[in-house]
């Protein structure tokens, strides 16, 4: 068989399918081939053999190959020059004594040499025209000489079974998964950059706000607090006025502290451990400096340079402030200690005094302090403990995680030891001389107790 015109140096591809039935066995399938003047054998996309001699026929087992099913017969033949065609027969014989032949005739389909894939195609399509009967073996210009045709048997056929590693749909689902792996990528690098550059924004407006309050509305606040003071030296001793100056200056007093301590939540620039440490200190210190209470510190040294949430900072602080307010108007203490430590992860501060203790469950349900304290610290992903019993004083205990909480912000986390050093360092010497001196006698004070 041939294309319909042969010509010299041509290149045909030959396609045929084979139906084995699914309810037999193949006993037997032997295909012998010749060509002139050289041909390729594939079976289902898989290289069997080629050879090169229309005088030799090779024959090749293909029982392993035919499995029930439709199979796909493929042959490319090249002519070098006058006569072409190519010579097959494939017997298939089955176990229940049956058998199919298929040979070299106008039931095969010339395939154009451009077409992709064609060893694979289950069907034909409309563009394949038949194939042209152009002699037979022993006829003109097939003249054999010698009168017995020489048979090589090839090596056993098997069927190559390819990894699924290397097979197209492993290629095409790496590619997809690849492709969604580096989609998810640049969406998560997107969101980080532009949780970055939101987190910048914020931090550098709560450092403006921060500055604006404590430049405009705290100097207007003094201001006031010196007017009321020169009015009030100015006033009689017999005078009505006078006490009600002294309270307004009072109040104004309080006003202050209280925006001095909304500046200091709100700073991104007080956004560390240190700095919550430091700031509670000198509060408890402030706090109860003309009271009977003598305050005792006990601070772990070398506490970690770590960011601290500003949610953190002002639910603790908050919590610590309202246990400490508790102390001076309700536990009859001389004495109190505050300790800032580390158990098990987690920065644990507890204020204990030597008061006359009460019962926690017998404790008035309309005052709301007890439970504010457990509310702020569950706020900042800790926990409180109230431990007392009367006449043997009482125990506050939070405990609040270290590490970083899910809130917080990108670049908190980034922040250099280096930068944080520095800003504890002008931390430090930002404090005023008394509050300096407050710290040398809290930590006189911590030492003598230890």
């Amino acid at each position: 068989m041939w294309d319909q015109i042969p010509k010299d140096g041509q290149e045909c591809h030959f396609w045929r399918t084979v139906e084995i039935p699914l309810n037999v066995t193949v006993s037997s399938a032997k295909l012998r081939i010749a060509a002139d003047n050289f041909f390729t054998l594939y079976v289902d996309g898989q290289q069997i053999g080629s050879g090169s001699d229309w005088r030799m026929l090779i024959e090749y087992d293909l029982t392993e190959l035919f499995t029930p099913g439709t199979h796909v017969l493929a042959i490319k033949g090249v002519n070098d020059f006058f006569a072409a065609g190519v010579l097959m027969g494939l017997h298939v014989k089955f176990t229940n004594g049956r058998s199919i032949e298929v040979v070299s005739d106008a039931g095969w389909r010339v395939v154009p040499v451009d077409e992709p894939n064609w060893t694979v195609h289950i069907e034909p399509q409309p563009t394949w025209k038949n194939t042209k009967i152009v002699g037979e073996m022993g006829t003109f210009p097939w003249v054999e000489r010698s009168g017995e045709r020489t048979v090589f048997k090839a090596p056993l056929s098997h069927r190559v079974i390819i990894p699924f590693w290397h097979q197209h749909w492993f290629y095409i689902t790496e590619a997809v998964l690849f492709g969604l792996l580096m989609a998810v990528c640049l969406y998560l690098m997107i969101r980080l950059v532009m949780q970055s550059q939101m987190q910048f924004v914020i931090q550098r407006e709560r450092s403006r706000i921060a500055r604006d309050v404590h430049d405009d509305l705290t100097a207007w606040l003094t201001r006031l607090v010196l007017l009321g003071e020169r009015a009030q030296k100015d006033l009689s001793e017999t005078s009505p006025v006078r006490g009600q100056v002294h309270e307004m200056c009072e109040n104004s007093r309080s006003l202050l502290a209280a925006l001095n301590q909304t500046i200091w939540v709100i700073n991104s620039k007080r956004d560390t451990l240190q700095d919550l440490v430091s700031y509670v200190c000198r509060y408890a210190e402030s706090f109860f400096q003309s009271t009977p209470i003598r305050c005792r510190f006990d601070v772990e040294d070398g506490l970690p340079i770590m960011s601290c949430d500003v949610g953190v900072r002002r639910n603790l602080f908050l919590a610590v402030k309202e246990s400490l307010n508790n102390v001076l108007r309700h536990s009859v203490a001389t004495e109190v200690t505050l300790r800032i430590q580390r158990h098990g992860g987690k920065l644990m501060v507890s204020i204990e005094d030597n008061g006359k203790g009460f019962v926690p469950e017998q404790a008035d349900e309309q005052r709301n302090g007890l439970s504010n304290m457990k509310d702020r610290a569950a706020d900042a992903n800790g926990s409180c403990q109230i431990i007392s019993k009367p006449g043997d004083g009482c125990r506050v205990e939070f405990r609040i995680p270290l590490q970083p909480s899910h809130r917080r912000s990108f670049q908190s986390l980034f922040i250099s030891k280096h930068g944080r050093t520095k800003n504890l360092a002008n931390q430090t010497s930002a404090q005023s001389p008394s509050q300096a001196a407050a710290s040398s006698t809290s930590a006189n004070e911590n030492k003598s107790n230890t």
